[in-house]
């Protein structure tokens, strides 16, 4: 099941530098699991579909697979440029019904289902992505539960969850991989390009965020092996479906990739980490 927590974080238009940001102060969300509904896995588009789905997909939308609603409603999984969006058929109707699926106390009932077919696999895919890159590691080797986050040079709230994380590596109960992007502006573009060519890019990175509130490293002109590292970790972070910095990821108790949005205090961390 998927979770994402949110918090304060910098919002990106991501072109080849990214060049529009905005503060935001999102709301945590989630989703309310109704038990006993079957979810099929990521199914496949050969098989046969409605045409109210087909008519979906030929619009842009992605199937990701089925599952039962309450009321011998069959769910449709799909989505939208990544944003997940459940399409619902009756059995005595042809016509699909687009939205959320409401009981009468309000509540989403198949929300986790959709975001679970929808999302489960587009956050493996980052994950194995995240591994594949270079990153930035801090803490110790052994050291677990390991989180990826998206960090921009130029972001504070990337900035304030560096320091958060700090007494939580120092004690070796965390390893952050920083997957450096560089999406709010040309400046970060080269700040980060600073970072990854530098002789030590760890102590480059604390020596960054350690003087971030006066301007941080220097910017440099990108080396062409820079310029295609960070162009592809932009590309990786919008097929993550993060849509601002810092955007982190971790596995949770079950082995599932969970998502965290924004800069979260240390306590929180912990929370969500299992740390105690």
């Amino acid at each position: 099941m998927k979770k994402i927590i949110d918090s304060t974080y910098c919002l990106a238009v991501v072109g080849l530098f990214g060049l529009i940001t905005l503060p935001a102060l999102a709301e945590e969300t989630g989703a309310d699991a109704q038990e006993g509904h079957q979810v099929s896995s990521v199914a496949s588009t050969e098989l046969p579909l409605p045409e109210s789905i087909t008519a979906l997909l030929d619009q842009g939308f992605k199937f990701h697979g089925t599952f039962n609603a309450p009321g011998d409603i069959q769910g449709y999984a799909l989505s939208y440029k990544n944003s997940p969006i459940p399409a619902y058929i009756p059995s005595t109707s042809d016509y699909a019904i687009v939205g959320k699926l409401i009981d009468p106390q309000g509540k989403d009932v198949m929300g986790s289902q959709v975001h679970t077919l929808v999302w489960g696999p587009i956050l493996e895919a980052a994950w194995s992505a995240f591994e594949d890159t270079r990153f930035i590691p801090e803490g110790t080797d052994d050291a677990s539960p390991i989180v990826y986050t998206l960090t921009d040079p130029n972001c504070p709230y990337c900035n304030a969850l560096w320091k958060n994380s700090r007494s939580l590596i120092e004690q070796g109960e965390l390893q952050l991989r920083h997957v450096l992007v560089g999406v709010l502006s040309e400046d970060s573009f080269r700040k980060a390009a600073a970072i990854l060519e530098s002789n030590d890019p760890i102590k480059a990175l604390e020596t960054h965020e350690l003087n971030f509130h006066d301007g941080g490293i220097e910017p440099v002109v990108p080396s062409e092996e820079s310029r295609e590292l960070l162009t592809r970790h932009a590309q990786l972070m919008r097929e993550a479906g993060a849509t601002g910095t810092p955007t982190s990821y971790y596995r949770d108790e079950e082995g599932n990739v969970q998502r965290i949005d924004g800069a979260v205090s240390t306590d929180r961390l912990s929370g969500i980490l299992g740390i105690e």
